[in-house]
């Protein structure tokens, strides 16, 4: 298990402090503001502290406000909406400085079965064996690609990421606004679904936004662009296994008004539908010095 995946259960292992409060931490790795699907991760853990463990979280719908300071320890405050027969909803505020961060409302449901369904993953995607490593892009191409981008691929991380194309990292290219990137955890994950969906739900915020800008030929790392995620929302369709590749899929009908929307789909290598998210962000442009 590598140190980053390590830090990552840390993590979201959340210190309770009183009655529906709780104290999470952000990695010290560097970065100017905490990822929002680590606070996205830890705010659902928060909720599922006050559930049943026989109930499982559905679905899960949030608002970013402020960014987070990573120097700083984010409290979680959750409120008990409601206990039904069925449902369970729960409200979790981040607050930090003083102030709201980020809001949360969850849904848990007992486990309960019926009809079935679920749109197939893509065809003829290429397997993540046949892609290049984490560790040959970095010495094959890292080199001569812009700091920015250099320092994000060089930063040890808890999540490993294999895009099926590479051509909006390296050019200014107008592409269809669509995106597969097979996507990994870099060590085992506890066997225990209510950690499962925690860390699913960190690593569904990324590449959401970056792929609202595949047709504009631009990047998030492009220096006059102010990028930054607007809410989340998540549907957990069934349970999952962090022990091989699942595929993120993600395609964006729509940018306007400063702001991108981007719609995913989280696949077992098998096809199983895992997960969909929904993710709109903003997306400012700046003029140039």
């Amino acid at each position: 298990m590598s140190n980053a995946m390590k830090e990552l259960l840390s993590i979201l292992d959340l210190e309770t402090l009183e009655h529906n409060l709780f104290r999470g931490r952000s990695p010290q790795v560097g970065w100017q503001r905490v990822f929002g699907g680590q606070v996205i991760g830890q705010a659902l853990v928060a909720g599922q502290r006050t559930v049943d463990p026989s109930r499982h979280v559905h679905s899960l719908h949030g608002y970013f406000m402020r960014a987070g300071d990573p120097k700083v320890p984010i409290i979680y405050e959750v409120d008990r909406i409601r206990d039904g027969s069925s449902f369970t909803t729960r409200r979790v505020v981040a607050i930090q400085h003083g102030h709201a961060i980020f809001s949360l409302e969850a849904s848990f449901q007992i486990e309960e079965s019926g009809l079935e369904h679920q749109k197939p993953r893509p065809l003829d995607i290429t397997a993540p064996e046949q892609l290049i490593s984490d560790k040959d892009l970095k010495e094959q191409y890292l080199q001569n690609a812009p700091a920015n981008i250099r320092r994000y691929w060089e930063q040890e991380r808890p999540i490993e990421l294999k895009p099926l194309s590479l051509t909006h990292y390296f050019s200014r290219e107008k592409l269809a606004p669509e995106q597969n990137v097979w996507i990994k955890t870099t060590g085992p994950v506890p066997a225990d679904r209510a950690v499962q969906a925690a860390v699913l739900a960190y690593l569904s915020d990324m590449t959401l936004l970056d792929t609202s800008l595949y047709a504009h030929g631009r990047s998030i790392f492009d220096r006059d662009l102010q990028v930054a995620s607007l809410d989340h929302a998540m549907w957990f369709h069934r349970p999952c296994s962090f022990d091989d590749w699942m595929l993120y899929t993600a395609d964006s009908p729509s940018s306007s008004g400063a702001r991108g929307f981007t719609r995913g789909a989280l696949y077992s290598r098998d096809g199983t539908l895992i997960a969909s998210t929904a993710q709109e962000g903003l997306i400012r442009v700046h003029p140039q010095e």
